[in-house]
């Protein structure tokens, strides 16, 4: 083999090994579905759902002092008026996690953390 026909196939080698591979497009399922779980709004779907069930498990009286918030590794963390309305629902807390796991199965609670705090 000559220089110059060695020199060629090493050019070669090494345009094969640096060329850039551009790999193929995504699905636009998957871009969609990412950018829904990146900026949030998979959760803003799932607390107007999670709002409207847990007005059901708790009743009227009840969700006039109480707000959900957000679930969490199965924990639905829940904003109550006063320490009485916590206390009340600690009563009833199990009944309320089963009917919601009836209501939203997709959510999968397991539990409640209450808080109290203000309710607009």
């Amino acid at each position: 083999m000559t220089d110059d026909e060695l020199d060629e196939r090493n050019l070669r080698s090494d345009y094969r090994r640096k060329s850039v591979r551009i790999p193929p497009p995504k699905p636009m399922r998957d871009v969609l579905s990412q950018l829904l779980s990146k900026r949030g709004y998979a959760q803003v779907q799932s607390a107007a759902s999670c709002d409207a069930a847990w007005r059901e498990a708790v009743g009227q009286k009840l969700a006039a002092d109480t707000r959900p918030g957000n679930v969490a590794r199965g924990v639905l963390e829940v904003l109550v008026r006063n320490s009485a309305a916590a206390h009340e629902l600690g009563f009833v807390k199990s009944k309320i996690v089963k009917m919601l796991t009836k209501l939203i199965p997709e959510q999968r609670i397991r539990d409640l953390r209450v808080r109290v705090g203000t309710i607009d």
